[in-house]
């Protein structure tokens, strides 16, 4: 047995080292040198509009080390920065794996979070949002808007997904991750927890619909879409019109000081009458000959065409991201890609899982004090209004003390 499980285990090693030997990691970087691969993009700049990314790991971290990345300001700016692959990178027949932490520290509250992934044939030097781009991927907050992208570029178009991902809205990290497969399938997933998979036909608009409604199709004469029809066998009762829908007032009398002279034929006030049941309708029953709502049949669609190469992206050569921030203060990190998830993941778990709980209690350090040193000067404020308002009733107490004495010496006087 135990040389059998040694066999077992070399086996397993090697399966593992096979594997990860054939594994590419095309772009990687924790920002450690700093913004040495990246590339400032001229956009904007002649406007003023331009901001800045700073390398830090921000007001508060788990690992200032390991957390340190780029961070957007001033607000109400729009950034943007490039940096090349180390290699190209064509994903025909591989997994693609993209992944970048970011940490809204400043409680965003309209502002975007993604990257872009871009063809070789994309011009960076005036990088923007309408360079061409092949995947773009990671949370957007505004207003009601709260959702992490996963735009992809189909012949010319950019295909939003058919069903949004919401994204998570505190000031922790969170590292976003999108896998796309070589058999048309993805999964989305958010600190290494899935949030949404499946097939990239069925959740992006990639293709023309498999079937359509035929066109030249039409409801045949004798189809009844009528759910209910009115019953034959029930006939309105006799004198069922003659009942009137209001009636004099039985108890109403004519005033004492009525004058039919001068106010005319006295006529008692007009009420509802009880035995008024409205006007009589045919009950309605379930129509035996109902078919339901006619719909046209589906067909093929003319117009399809299957791909089976959705998942393909030839060439592509940069890492990039264009955002616009109202309230600036997002700390991008860790963005790696590469066609083994495997290797994402542990890219991962060294860094955001190494140091997310420690983050938590940094935070919660920042936010106690800011909690205490507000009901501090809270206190303070109290204080002083109270004080303001005890001088104010010393003051009203002299003035009253002075208007009685003034008083007595008038009386005095006189």
């Amino acid at each position: 047995m135990p040389v059998m499980s040694k066999l077992v285990g070399a086996a397993a090693l090697l399966a593992f080292t096979a594997t990860n030997a054939h594994a590419t990691t095309y772009f990687k970087d924790d920002f450690a040198k700093g913004m040495t691969k990246w590339k400032a993009s001229t956009w904007k700049e002649n406007d003023g509009t331009k901001g800045e990314f700073t390398v830090t790991a921000g007001d508060f971290f788990g690992d200032e080390k390991i957390n340190t990345g780029i961070k957007t300001g001033p607000d109400a700016r729009f950034f943007a920065t490039y940096a090349d692959f180390d290699k190209p990178f064509t994903n025909e027949g591989k997994d693609l794996v993209f992944q970048f932490s970011a940490k809204n520290e400043q409680g965003i509250d309209c502002g975007g979070g993604y990257f872009k992934l871009l063809p070789k044939s994309s011009e960076m030097k005036d990088f923007s949002g309408d360079t061409p781009y092949s995947i773009m991927f990671g949370p957007d907050i505004c207003g009601a808007t709260k959702r992490v992208h996963a735009i992809f570029t189909y012949k010319g178009k950019n295909l939003l997904k058919k069903v949004d991902v919401p994204c998570d809205t505190d000031k922790h990290t969170h590292v976003y991750t999108l896998h796309v497969k070589p058999d048309n399938t993805y999964d989305i997933l958010v600190d290494g927890e899935s949030k949404a998979s499946g097939n990239l036909e069925d959740d992006w608009e990639f293709l023309k619909p498999k079937t359509i409604k035929d066109p030249d199709a039409t409801k045949p004469d004798d189809w009844d879409e009528r759910a209910q029809i009115p019953d034959e066998s029930d006939v309105k009762p006799e004198g069922w019109d003659d009942i009137p829908a209001e009636i004099p007032d039985p108890e109403a009398e004519q005033p004492e000081d009525w004058d039919e002279e001068d106010d005319g034929t006295w006529e008692a006030p007009m009420i509802p009458n009880p035995e008024y049941k409205g006007e009589w309708k045919q009950k309605m029953i379930d129509n035996p000959d109902y078919k339901g709502v006619w719909v046209a049949p589906d067909i093929d669609n003319p117009e399809y065409e299957a791909d089976d190469k959705l998942y393909l992206y030839k060439d592509l050569a940069y890492v990039a991201t264009e955002i616009w921030q109202v309230k600036a203060g997002t700390v991008f990190d860790n963005i790696i890609v590469t066609d083994d998830i495997k290797e994402a993941d542990k890219f991962r778990q060294d860094t955001y899982g190494a140091t997310i709980e420690a983050e938590k209690e940094a935070l919660k350090e920042i936010e106690e004090k800011k909690r205490e040193e507000d009901e501090a000067k809270a206190k303070e404020a109290e204080e002083e209004r109270k004080k303001l308002e005890a001088e104010e009733e010393d003051e009203e107490e002299e003035e009253e003390e002075e208007e009685e004495d003034d008083t007595k010496e008038v009386k005095d006087e006189l």
